[in-house]
């Protein structure tokens, strides 16, 4: 007998289950997180002037230059080394693009993917030499994008604006 004992401590007074909410919104850090993490990256190369030229301290150049031997596949650091600064502004604005469209929640599973795919390409360069290999940030860079990959922005997000949208319409012809 319970006696005015509540046995369903997981609601909020009005009945809604407070988990339910959590794991509806549960992604939504980690999106936030992302979309200002990579668009700050991105701006940050685009504005630093040092960063975008061939050679010299602090450069996309002798970035690479000082990874190529280390690297998990050098071919990949030899391709961008044929135009680093090319390569910059590549990854800079796919950097811009990732993050606005996660942020805004637009595609967000392509957008998504290309930060995954960032990412792994960063890991495999950059940081392949990270030693153990947890103090590489790349590779929990690539595993936070697969969550948003498998999931996309299922709510406060354009794609969900456009879904609802697209339901409307279907359901207004049946």
């Amino acid at each position: 007998m319970t006696h005015g004992m509540r046995t369903n401590t997981h609601s909020y007074p009005d009945g809604r289950d407070w988990r339910a909410t959590a794991t509806h919104y549960a992604l939504l850090p980690l999106r936030v997180f992302l979309g200002v993490t990579f668009v700050y990256a991105g701006l940050d190369k685009l504005t630093d002037s040092a960063f975008m030229k061939d050679s010299g301290a602090g450069s996309i150049g002798e970035m690479m230059r000082g990874v190529r031997d280390s690297a998990a596949i050098p071919a990949l650091v030899d391709m961008a080394l044929k135009s680093p600064v090319g390569f910059g502004y590549a990854i800079a604005f796919g950097e811009l693009a990732v993050g606005l469209g996660v942020l805004i929640g637009l595609f967000t599973r392509i957008a998504a993917l290309g930060g995954a795919l960032i990412s792994l390409s960063l890991w495999l360069t950059v940081s392949w030499a990270s030693d153990p290999y947890y103090y590489g940030n790349d590779l929990v860079y690539l595993m936070a994008w697969l969550p948003l990959v498998l999931a996309g922005a299922p709510y406060l997000s354009l794609d969900a604006v456009l879904r609802d949208r697209r339901e409307e319409r279907v359901g207004a012809y049946r």
